[in-house]
């Protein structure tokens, strides 16, 4: 069954949407992280206004994209005005480009119990669940009710780095909104992780000098050192995976370094001049970056001092290009019993892949990740979120709700 996004209707918020609804028109929106995402921004800002809500949108140097944060403030005697709990999600997603998919990614199509659509599970479906929520908050509210806010955070660009959240995370504390709480939305089959690593992502250039390959002394060969600081890399990988410190909690339980991408050489008969790679480091919450920096820069240094001998314009730069923070359980305990309450399930996980949540970590917000879906079909075609976890996020979300309720 393909669903009608009905893009160009305003929403009547008289008639409220189910997470279905929500998660059809989301889905609607091409927001691919090359492209913007202020049409979606902008239907959100437009309901959220519907419901009286005031929204804050801070925008990326181009100004064609947006975060989106709006509060549904506590009743009027209620204490911590500035604090509360955040639902935050990113609004962005990864290319459908050369994925082979059995229907349009950005038609959301419902085959037996899965809802398909770029996004429906990374993470557009934890976001209609929470937009769905919010008449229900903003009537308890009104009513006095509520007895801490309630804030959605809607952020850009965190398939490339996790540049949208910084701005949002700036704004409130420029704000004096401090959070008691945040709950990072990205798909976890409604399990609760706890912790999760952090990603760094460097780019290695090696600047040779070219020669004909029948003369090799007279060049210094980049794809040769290259290969040497790649060699290195691996001795440092398997290293750091048999560390004293490692966590048997982690579905990886070790740091890890991994290359991804290599080029370099115009012929076979030329000495190469330059040669490219790139590595990532996805390091354990306890572990930091310097811990294998400071290895690899005294590698290049030793290989650099090596080529500069016999032709001193070549050398190695290394530069970074992505920097996410791991998300620590530290201070989330108080979180995690809560989370453990609301689901019925107290079992805490750790995993390999980063979010947002070490970004509000890092700004002394608790989080947790929990959110619908599983990420073994997040990036992939036919990208999929079954109707029964979207039915799941509700009843999640609604027990939430209710504890932030005078009456709870």
């Amino acid at each position: 069954m393909v669903l009608n996004n009905n893009d160009s209707q305003l929403i009547n918020t008289a008639y409220p949407m189910t997470s279905i609804d929500w998660l059809t028109r989301l889905i609607g929106f091409d927001t691919v992280s090359r492209y913007s995402n202020l049409a979606l921004i902008e239907e959100v800002q437009g309901y959220c206004e519907q419901l009286g809500l005031s929204v804050d949108l801070t925008f990326n140097e181009a100004k064609d994209k947006a975060n989106l944060f709006v509060t549904v403030p506590a009743g009027a005697n209620a204490d911590q005005v500035n604090h509360g709990l955040v639902l935050s999600g990113h609004t962005d997603v990864v290319p459908v480009d050369g994925q082979d998919w059995s229907s349009d990614p950005f038609t959301a199509t419902i085959r037996d119990d899965k809802l398909y659509g770029r996004g429906s599970c990374d993470m557009k479906g934890f976001i209609a669940c929470a937009l769905t929520l919010l008449p229900q908050a903003v009537k308890l509210s009104n009513a006095g009710q509520l007895r801490r806010p309630l804030h959605l955070a809607l952020s850009f660009d965190e398939e490339v780095g996790c540049l949208g959240a910084p701005l949002i995370l700036a704004d409130l504390k420029a704000r004096g909104i401090a959070p008691d709480y945040c709950i990072v939305g990205e798909p976890t089959n409604m399990t609760m992780v706890v912790a999760h690593k952090g990603i760094a992502v460097y780019r290695c250039r090696v600047h040779g000098k070219s020669a004909h390959s029948s003369l090799t002394a007279q060049g210094v060969n980049a794809i040769s050192y290259a290969s040497r600081l790649i060699g290195y890399v691996d001795e440092l990988a398997e290293e750091i995976s048999h560390r004293e410190d490692n966590d048997s909690l982690f579905d990886v339980p070790y740091s890890t370094l991994s290359v991804g991408t290599i080029q370099g050489g115009t012929a076979t008969n030329i000495v190469p001049n330059l040669c490219e790679f790139t590595f990532d480091y996805r390091n354990l919450p306890h572990m930091t970056q310097e811990d294998i920096l400071a290895p690899i820069k005294a590698k290049v240094a030793e290989l650099s001092a090596q080529m500069q001998a016999r032709a001193p314009e070549t050398g190695i730069e290394l530069l970074q290009q992505e920097s996410v923070p791991a998300m620590t359980d530290n201070d989330n305990g108080e979180l995690q019993n809560l989370i453990s309450v609301l689901t019925g399930d107290d079992e805490r996980h750790k995993v390999a892949y980063a979010t947002e949540g070490g970004q509000f970590t890092n700004a002394g917000i608790p989080t947790i990740i929990c959110g619908p879906g599983s990420i073994e079909q997040a990036h992939k075609a036919n990208e999929f979120v079954k109707l029964s976890e979207i039915e799941r996020c509700d009843g999640f979300l609604q027990k939430l709700l209710d504890s932030c309720t005078v009456s709870a």
